[in-house]
């Protein structure tokens, strides 16, 4: 039937279309998309604008310790206590790699352990987070994977496509909570997670010192939250709660800071 022709070959032309225009909105999308990754994230109204030399001293807590000696720093006690190795290593794990033995390996299990009871009596949930995380995981905190020089390890594309090593356990809870809906009578979700960290650190043209800058190292424990947006104010209210318990941690360490 002529009509039945007709309307196949209809049918085709506006296949051929489509795929023509298929192959354009892809286009538009990727291009939209790598310029979206360029927006920068709203930063808080009293944070000043500038370099460091634009920082402000809000507070000093606990006094400096003053020595009638010139004090060793971590590494040279370390090293002098047999619990951190850093030296000759080059031939076992490369460049900017350490090891911690005997108490400084139970120091940091203590310290996790400590940190971990004072957030869980605080109601954190607490979490364990994959290592290996796909790139968009990344772009959505604020991480180009594919930047040159990548800040972060990429595993061999021939056998697994598009998996980064995580730098920080945020990644990996951030992963958790993407495309995923949260009740807003659940509001705020307090998140408490201990992780490895894998960071390709760069040559700034100075060597780092000491277990600063290394390649791998264990993140004694992050605070991550999630809040509602309903007044516009929860989020800086719930950073002030984490801020608040950084200081008790700290004070009851016994430590200086500022």
């Amino acid at each position: 039937l002529p009509e039945l022709a007709a309307l196949r070959e209809r049918g085709r032309s506006l296949r051929g279309q489509l795929r023509a225009l298929e192959a354009e909105e892809s286009d538009l999308e990727q291009r939209f998309y790598l310029g979206a990754l360029q927006l920068p994230n709203r930063t808080h109204p009293a944070v000043p604008i500038g370099d460091q030399s634009q920082a402000r001293l809000l507070e000093v807590a606990g006094e400096k310790p003053v020595f009638d000696f010139k004090p060793k720093g971590h590494l040279e006690l370390g090293e002098g206590l047999d619990i951190i190795r850093q030296k000759r290593l080059s031939h076992v794990s490369g460049h900017r790699s350490y090891y911690l033995c005997g108490a400084g390996a139970l120091l940091q299990h203590a310290l996790v352990t400590f940190t971990l009871r004072k957030l869980l009596s605080k109601g954190f949930l607490p979490m364990t987070v994959p290592d290996l995380l796909r790139g968009a995981v990344f772009e959505g905190c604020g991480v180009q994977p594919s930047a040159t020089p990548s800040p972060v390890y990429t595993i061999d594309p021939a056998r697994f496509e598009d998996l980064c090593l995580a730098g920080t356990s945020e990644v990996g809870i951030a992963g958790y909570f993407m495309d995923h809906a949260v009740q807003l009578q659940d509001l705020p979700v307090r998140v408490v997670c201990s992780s490895t960290c894998y960071r390709a650190e760069t040559d700034t043209g100075r060597e780092p010192w000491g277990l600063y800058r290394v390649h791998q190292f264990t993140k004694v424990v992050e605070m991550f939250g999630v809040t509602a947006a309903e007044r516009g104010t929860e989020s800086e209210e719930l950073l002030d709660e984490f801020l608040g318990l950084q200081k008790e941690i700290f004070s009851e360490l016994g430590l200086h800071y500022r």
